[in-house]
């Protein structure tokens, strides 16, 4: 008895009102963490307490984390890269696939049994210098107990 024609609310009701997604807005981008486990013959309690507090840090901005399974050290020789360089840490950041790093360094200290950590973060679509914290400690167990305070300091 009634057509469309006659009806023509009808139509947009049973359409819903709904339009179709644009197809000129792009997807938001992800930014990926890349954690990179430190390393020290010297000191290994240290490094592997920095690595296990780097692998649970939270950096605002980021999407996606990913612990690497080899240390920045491997990675740089890997891409021919081994200068403490922006340009280098670019690089790592490229090669991981990633937008910022997180990684510490341990070595010596200026006394004997003393060692130096230093906590970077490091984006790589800026390629500026690193974001860094480091400090000085009398023992390696200072330093397993006080690392997550340097991560703390470059991740706020």
């Amino acid at each position: 008895m009634y057509g469309v024609r006659a009806m023509p609310w009808l139509v947009l009701a049973a359409c819903g009102g709904h339009s179709a997604p644009s197809p000129s807005a792009p997807a938001p981008k992800v930014v990926t963490l890349a954690i990179l486990p430190a390393e020290s013959d010297a000191f290994p309690t240290a490094a592997a307490a920095a690595t296990d507090s780097l692998s649970h840090a939270r950096v605002t901005g980021v999407d996606r984390t990913q612990v690497s399974k080899v240390s920045l050290e491997v990675v740089q020789l890997s891409i021919e890269c081994v200068e403490a360089t922006p340009a280098c840490y670019q690089a790592v950041g490229r090669s991981l696939a990633a937008d910022r790093l997180l990684f510490a360094q341990i070595a010596p200290g200026p006394k004997k049994k003393q060692l130096k950590v230093t906590v970077s973060l490091f984006d790589v679509q800026v390629a500026g210098e690193p974001k860094v914290a480091e400090a000085v400690y009398p023992t390696e167990q200072d330093a397993a107990a006080k690392i997550p305070d340097l991560i703390a300091e470059v991740t706020k």
